[in-house]
């Protein structure tokens, strides 16, 4: 394998392949930079509102809320449209409640056009599928860890320029013309990316689902398996119902909270319906040897991502006020410490898709989580008698195992089964916001320690899964549009 591993030049820019992937992490890193665009200006949206405690907190819950479903919906319009057209027009619509919530002049419109924003957070599904139409399997890895980690600094890199954009602007409403300008980068990057954007290589196939408005599965086995994994996922959004309900931070009363565990239950049982009505008649005319995949494969990721992602998220929401809490840190000192977690993401996820390439994929997956039950084991130590020092280390090393070992998932997920890419990809991204919100709920009941030894606890149980992942061999058979099978190489 080592002998077949090609180099990949990321300065080759004469090369389209290369040209495309630096294309694709920008429209990733646009995506981000939209999307949290609210979070280092909500000094100044919270003075300008007046808003409470409670009423910030629902507004940080709003912004991912919508992302669990929105990933599933983006992963089967990728499929079924090509990520062209699907990233270019998700990041001109964005635009839309961008500038909304730059002019909001109530907590409602506040809310209201957060929630939808979290829609763009869906755009890291798309690059996922078009990254691998571009590059074979011995690059693939790297390139889709460049492709996330590079554009998951789109969210820092808001941070660290949007609240000197505002003081620009000046004034109260300094914030809203920063905002706005982010809507602004939104699409016009969309136009771009329209403009240059190409789903496949010139002469190659780009396959498509015959049904996308389900997963398609081998066996009567795996769907039920796949019913039973999509639970979780409504079970996330409805801890996000009962999380900004009476009781809790009051966003709305009773009867509205009531008829959003109505609607959830209802899309429940119409995805559910969806999946069995895609599939029933597909297995009972059999499914060609050629054309078969084991779903195990695409459950086990979606617990890995649930581990990795999940935690970095919820981590990475309550890391200052840990360094604060314990070391007696100033706010900005704390920040600054707690963001070498977010900036890891610049070299861990391509060294995480790097490893995979090289050394395969379920030994780099299983060493990389076992790295993650250890760092989430020692950061579970650290106490106000320790060594700053040596506290930002053991934060630095649990999070480059974290974000490693989500470029080692993404790595695998191109492998699969090609057209069925991008749901595969929506499903896996989903369970990372689903344990973002599993992880922070936890974190309303213990302390900072035992939250820790949660996600060890959780991250050694994904370890023991990865042990039933196959690793990718030989050759994915996929029919193109004139009826031929063609193979494409996963190792």
């Amino acid at each position: 394998m080592a002998a077949q591993h090609a180099r990949l030049n990321l300065l080759n820019l004469s090369e389209p392949r290369i040209r495309l992937l630096h294309l694709s992490w920008m429209a990733f890193f646009v995506s981000f930079v939209v999307w949290f665009s609210h979070a280092p200006l909500m000094g100044d949206i919270r003075e300008v509102f007046d808003l409470t405690s409670d009423q910030v907190k629902a507004l940080l819950i709003l912004n991912v809320a919508l992302t669990i479903p929105a990933r599933v919906v983006i992963g089967s319009l990728v499929d079924r449209f090509g990520p062209r057209r699907v990233f270019g027009w998700l990041l001109i619509i964005a635009a839309l409640p961008c500038w909304a919530f730059a002019l909001a002049t109530t907590y409602e419109q506040l809310a209201v056009t957060r929630l939808l924003l979290g829609f763009v957070g869906a755009g890291f599904v798309v690059g996922i599928r078009l990254i691998s139409e571009w590059f074979p399997a011995r690059e693939v890895g790297l390139a889709e860890g460049v492709y996330g980690g590079w554009g998951n600094f789109g969210s820092a890199a808001a941070a660290m320029s949007l609240p000197t954009l505002a003081l620009l602007f000046g004034g109260d409403n300094g914030w809203r013309g920063a905002v706005a300008c982010t809507g602004v980068l939104s699409c016009v990057y969309g136009l771009v990316f329209l403009w240059r954007a190409r789903n496949t290589p010139a002469g190659a196939s780009y396959f498509r689902p015959k049904k996308a408005s389900a997963l398609e599965v081998s066996s009567r086995r795996d769907l039920f398996f796949y019913l039973a994994m999509c639970v979780p996922l409504y079970g996330a959004l409805l801890v996000i119902v009962w999380r900004l309900g009476p009781g809790q931070l009051g966003l709305y009363g009773l009867n509205a909270q009531l008829a959003l565990v109505a609607v959830i239950l209802s899309l429940a049982i119409v995805q559910l319906w969806q999946i069995w009505r895609v599939n029933h008649a597909r297995l009972r005319q059999g499914v060609p040897e050629h054309d078969r995949y084991r779903f195990r494969q695409v459950a086990i990721l979606d617990l890995a991502y649930m581990v990795t992602f999940g935690s970095e998220l919820a981590v990475v929401s309550m890391l200052p006020l840990f360094f604060i809490d314990t070391f007696d840190l100033t706010a900005v000192t704390a920040g600054l410490l707690a963001s070498g977690f977010a900036f890891m993401n610049l070299v861990a996820r391509p060294g995480g898709g790097w490893l995979s390439d090289r050394f395969g994929r379920k030994r780099s997956l299983a060493l990389l989580l076992a790295g993650l039950v250890l760092g989430y084991g020692l950061m579970s130590q650290i106490g106000s008698g320790w060594p700053l020092a040596l506290a930002v280390m053991a934060t630095m090393l649990c999070s480059f195992f974290v974000q490693a070992g989500e470029g080692a998932v993404f790595a695998t997920v191109p492998l699969i089964k090609r057209r069925l890419t991008g749901q595969i990809a929506g499903m896996v991204g989903a369970y990372g916001n689903a344990g973002a919100v599993c992880f922070l709920t936890v974190l309303t009941f213990v302390d900072a320690s035992v939250f820790f030894l949660v996600i060890a606890g959780c991250a050694a149980v994904t370890l023991a899964t990865v042990q039933w992942l196959d690793e990718p061999r030989g050759h994915i058979a996929e029919v193109d549009e004139h009826g031929q099978v063609q193979l494409i190489e996963v190792n």
